[in-house]
């Protein structure tokens, strides 16, 4: 049988990700994927899929399904969203079953800015060089997702309902960790200074490419016309006014902006987290910090992610 779901309301930046597509920035294609990694492959994992696998991403504008015929097993993890299921509110990070004639809707609650629902079952959607993942300016991959849109799942699983366990670490943070470079030479001490010790807001300008951030304008003393360079996820760009700017999961692969530190990819799925408004401090860390930090991190979330696969195959 396969399941047929139609969308009633999809709020703004409500994509289908994957994976994305490592290894084609050469090309000048983004890697895309969730803007929170941990919560999509933890959603995946509960219901027995790859972490890697093809979910939707909910934003702060919402989702609302309609069950239109079969039944099929879900996983919604990530930011602290409401839950309707059936006429039945709760949180997210959990397991249930929506059948023909139920709804679903997932909005926004006490924090978080993005939430992850996965299927048991194989999402029907086009691929765009090997991944489902969608680029937010292009649309091609999986698609964002508009109200009347109807998604097909084909080999549906059903699976026993469970509450799910949001670890601490996926939580937001208030510290986002960041190595100096590649061009702090433009950036005078007291603007560095400025930059670890003020606080910082994310500002309403924000989407699956980057983040401005309000905070001390720290304008560099270069011409705005460097050569354009290869771009990183979490590269602190600083633009003529003094604006910084967080780049994120769909940032473009070249730039010519000074950018004045790049922030850990280890603590970006928690940055990913902040919504518009909420504040934070930048802490400037050695290399040999970095990589201590980073592995840190990659040994929680794996053994936290393992433990998750196995509770699913006990069930």
């Amino acid at each position: 049988m396969t399941v047929r779901l139609q969308v009633r309301f999809a709020g703004p930046h409500v994509s289908v990700q994957d994976l994305g597509r490592p290894g084609l920035a050469r090309f000048g294609v983004p890697q895309s994927g969730p803007m929170d990694r941990t919560a999509a492959a933890a959603a995946n994992l509960a219901l027995g899929n790859p972490a890697g696998g093809p979910c939707i991403e909910v934003s702060l504008g919402g989702l609302t399904l309609e069950c239109l015929a079969g039944e099929v097993s879900f996983a919604t993890a990530g930011g602290g969203f409401i839950q309707d299921h059936a006429g039945v509110k709760s949180g997210v990070w959990q397991v249930a079953t929506l059948r023909a004639g139920q709804s679903l809707t997932l909005r926004p609650g006490p924090w978080g800015a993005w939430s992850y629902l996965a299927f048991a079952g194989d999402l029907l959607l086009p691929d765009w060089l090997g991944a489902k993942a969608t680029h937010s300016q292009s649309g091609l991959g999986g698609g964002k997702l508009v109200t009347g849109h109807v998604l097909e799942i084909a080999t549906p699983r059903l699976l026993p309902a469970r509450p799910l366990t949001c670890p601490a670490f996926a939580r937001p943070l208030t510290e986002l960790r960041a190595t100096l470079g590649p061009q702090d030479r433009f950036f005078a001490p007291e603007q560095i200074t400025a930059f670890q010790l003020s606080p910082w807001r994310l500002s309403g300008a924000y989407d699956r490419m980057g983040v401005r951030l309000s905070g001390p304008r720290i304008a560099p003393d270069a011409p705005l016309d460097m050569p354009s360079e290869p771009v990183a996820k979490g590269s602190v760009q600083v633009a003529g006014d003094g604006v910084a700017t967080v780049l994120l999961a769909d940032h473009q692969t070249t730039g010519g902006y000074p950018k004045i530190a790049t922030a850990l990819d280890a603590d970006l799925d928690r940055f990913a987290q902040l919504r518009p408004g909420d504040g934070f401090h930048f802490r400037l860390v050695t290399p040999e910090q970095a990589v201590s930090h980073a592995r840190q991190m990659a040994r929680r979330r794996a053994e936290w992610l393992k433990r998750l696969r196995m509770e699913n195959l006990c069930k």
